[in-house]
């Protein structure tokens, strides 16, 4: 089959499909991924087919941008999916940034499948990720909540508003929020979400077809290799710490690199850094750029992200304790789950991040053996997970 893979988003919602993809072409599919041109390398460098969506929203992560801005780029990212229904293929896997592609897949006549990166469908057990409520509403109000999220576009995912504009583009009849939800709901449209479910156990009250699948790793090329200014650090001391911002990173790299450094000084840690800067900062810390996690954070003693998902997974494959530092969307729930998980201390929201309080939960996840005891046994069952062999299996099953 031809599967084209709408990955929207930044760098962490991209990656995961390079592997779930790669995974795909070894079963004999013919594979493309759709992403923002700033990350056209991910899938390249994976050997997939790169589509090209114009415009970047890096800019959202800020959270402080116009509303000019953003019309900007939803008039780039619909003209991008727009042209994805000029182009030839069986099935759309959709991830929840790209919902928009439901409509593409329908202009082309061919099926779709949600592969998302969050849960967002309604469920008592928290409330809705992509939303402004972040403290549980009790079972009933979570449940509505979310459902809001779908039937209101004023309320739903940043992008949810355009499908009016987009279905008029397509040459498709009007349909409202709330009738492409009861359809997604009475078709029991098939969604695979790319996370262990030894950290997101399957809410009970879903309906069938949403389904917990585990991890999707991004793809790592066979010929990468670090370098040596990296080899040679951490082969200089003891374990550092990992401090990374994911895609936040760029926007003030000085500020961040500064604050990082000064909590590795009063916790007495080395450290390796993804705050926006390069080289060598200090003798006890090195700021790196693109470093697969996979490779990095195994020598880790501790890893200090805003959690996003795919770090998040990251951090758990790779069996260490973990500093929740989360800014906004998925990454107060994500940062969650590693607290009730075991494997990190409280959570320190990014409004109140200083070198004092990143000091002491550095601190507190290095010296204290539980974190990276309970860690490792995560570890260990996530590693016995194929994330990608339900997704196979699904297409499979529609090529017969």
């Amino acid at each position: 089959m031809r599967i084209l893979i709408v990955g929207v988003g930044t760098r962490g919602d991209v990656a995961p499909y390079t592997g779930l993809g790669v995974r795909l072409r070894e079963a004999g599919h013919e594979v493309s991924i759709a992403a923002h041109e700033p990350y056209a390398g991910l899938v390249t460098d994976a050997g997939l087919e790169y589509l090209p969506l114009p415009g970047d929203p890096l800019f959202l992560l800020t959270g402080r941008f116009s509303i000019s801005e953003y019309k900007i780029y939803s008039e780039q990212l619909m003209d991008g999916l727009t042209r994805l229904a000029e182009r030839k293929a069986d099935l759309l896997l959709v991830g929840v940034a790209g919902a928009l592609g439901c409509h593409v897949a329908e202009a082309m006549g061919i099926p779709s499948m949600g592969v998302h990166l969050q849960p967002i469908d309604p469920t008592g057990d928290f409330p809705p990720l992509l939303s402004v409520f972040h403290r549980s509403l009790g079972r009933w109000g979570n449940r509505r909540a979310a459902r809001l999220a779908f039937e209101v576009p004023a309320a739903g995912p940043l992008i949810a508003g355009l499908s009016t504009k987009m279905r008029t583009r397509l040459g498709l009849p009007p349909m409202t929020p709330r009738a492409l939800y009861q359809l997604r709901e009475s078709s029991r449209w098939p969604v695979f979400h790319g996370v262990s479910p030894l950290v997101l156990p399957r809410p009970a009250d879903w309906r069938p077809g949403l389904e917990i699948a585990g991890y999707w790793w991004s793809h790592r090329s066979p010929n990468w290799r670090p370098d040596p200014e990296l080899s040679d650090f951490l082969a200089s001391g003891p374990a550092p710490v990992f401090v990374g911002f994911g895609s936040l990173a760029g926007t003030r790299p000085e500020q961040y690199t500064e604050l990082a450094v000064q909590a590795l000084r009063r916790a007495g840690l080395r450290g390796v850094l993804q705050t926006g800067v390069r080289g060598r900062v200090c003798d006890d810390v090195l700021a790196v750029g693109d470093v697969p996690h996979d490779w990095l954070f195994p020598q880790m003693a501790a890893v200090a992200h805003a959690c996003g998902g795919g770090t998040t997974g990251s951090g758990v494959r790779a069996g260490v304790p973990a500093v929740a530092m989360p800014v906004m969307h998925d990454q107060p729930f994500w940062a969650s789950r590693l607290r009730a998980l075991g494997v990190a201390p409280a959570a320190i929201p990014f409004r109140r991040l200083t070198p004092t309080r990143l000091a002491a939960a550095l601190t507190t996840a290095v010296t204290d053996p539980a974190y990276r005891r309970r860690a490792q046994a995560l570890a260990a069952g996530v590693a016995a997970e194929d994330g990608a062999a339900p997704v196979i299996e699904a297409v499979n099953r529609l090529k017969a």
